[in-house]
């Protein structure tokens, strides 16, 4: 592991996913996912939202189109606050799933926009 990566990828993650997501992310992780959990924080967080060439929030947008195409809905949840985070708009977010019903196909839509509406409602009620 690259403690560097790592440490700037743990940063990142919590910038964009909120400290507390990420500490109970860590706090629950065991001898069987702690290997995962510092992939995903030197990989993903550290090597690919590391990186210059692209801002957070267009990281972001493209991070809940290819979520809702998969179908990852607990990812998904935490994605699009995460994407709120990085100056994502509601408005924006619509259009990312408007797209992606209409090229993955109307079910994902749904299922993305379901998702979307819960978020919001829990962030009004926070």
């Amino acid at each position: 592991m690259d403690k560097t990566t790592h440490d700037k990828g743990l940063d990142i993650r919590k910038a964009v996913l909120g400290e507390a997501y990420v500490e109970n992310a860590l706090k629950n992780s065991d001898d069987f996912n702690k290997p995962f959990q510092e992939l995903v924080t030197e990989y993903c967080w550290g090597a690919i939202w590391g990186r210059e060439e692209l801002p957070r929030k267009t990281r972001s947008m493209l991070n809940l189109a290819m979520i809702a195409i998969l179908n990852r809905p607990h990812e998904l949840r935490a994605h699009i606050k995460g994407a709120l985070t990085n100056g994502v708009t509601k408005d924006e977010i619509r259009e990312i799933f408007m797209q992606v019903a209409c090229y993955a196909g109307i079910p994902a839509g749904v299922d993305s926009f379901r998702i979307a509406r819960d978020v919001f409602a829990e962030l009004d009620k926070a």
